[in-house]
């Protein structure tokens, strides 16, 4: 089975990389970039509106 992943970006350094929605905080909870420590709501990071609805329903 394969395992879902949400698609991120940061806004600020265009760091780019893929995590489970698991181990993510909710879309309207703050997040830190792991490359520059950016600080900005996690709907902000998500790369795609799917990769936002995917944190939605399963995060």
């Amino acid at each position: 089975m394969d395992e879902t992943t949400v698609q991120l970006l940061c806004p600020e350094c265009a760091k780019d990389w893929q995590i489970s929605p698991g181990e993510l905080p909710a879309a309207a909870d703050m997040f830190h970039c792991p490359g520059c420590h950016a600080s900005r709501r996690m709907s902000e990071f998500t790369r795609t509106d799917r990769d936002l609805q995917t944190l939605k329903q399963l995060g």
